[in-house]
């Protein structure tokens, strides 16, 4: 039966090219934004706002699975299970109201992989010289695969860079490592 696209139940079974450019852009020419049309969408890929949602068989069992990809990337950012079709056959389409939700699930997705990225390569203490100035130690890990390392960066209470050092990326930035960087003048000791 003919949904709102005009396309059989059946035509959503038809294998998609990966590089379908027939769906609407997210920008005019002028590079301003535009609503997603949905009569501009293929019920099973919908490409809009930076992403791709392409429904797929899911590999797991006899249903059907949504991927999200960021545009530009090759491997998805999301995979999660979608909805039967009332026919218990074939996948529900993508809506515009699914595609929204699963844009911004996909965007936070994200945020948590680079927050938890930033979290793993940087480190921040605050120490007590012996002089007892009060300075905050940065320590920067630089994942290089030829040559990785670290910085430690040492400001002081006005923020103002005291001193900049290479370090090992093993290097272990605690609060004792980091008073005891700055009594013995940025060396590892």
């Amino acid at each position: 039966m003919p949904g709102k696209t005009g396309r059989t139940e059946d035509s959503m079974d038809q294998d998609h090219d990966e590089t379908d450019d027939t769906a609407a852009d997210a920008s005019d020419g002028a590079g301003r934004r535009r609503p997603i049309r949905p009569e501009d969408q293929d019920p099973k890929l919908w490409k809009a706002d930076g992403w791709t949602a392409r429904i797929i068989k899911n590999e797991d069992d006899d249903g059907w699975a949504v991927e999200m990809t960021s545009d530009g990337e090759t491997e998805p950012a999301l995979v999660g299970p979608w909805t039967m079709g009332r026919d218990k056959k074939n996948p529900k389409p993508i809506d515009t109201s699914a595609f929204a939700t699963l844009t911004k699930t996909a965007n936070e997705i994200l945020a948590r992989h680079a927050q938890q990225r930033r979290a793993q390569l940087h480190r921040s203490v605050t120490a007590v010289s012996a002089t007892g100035a009060r300075v905050r130690v940065d320590l920067d890990v630089v994942p290089d695969e030829d040559d990785p390392h670290a910085m430690v960066t040492v400001f002081d209470a006005a923020g103002a860079t005291v001193s900049r050092s290479r370090v090992a990326a093993n290097f272990k930035l605690t609060s004792d490592s980091a008073r005891k960087w700055v009594d013995e003048g940025g060396s590892e000791g």
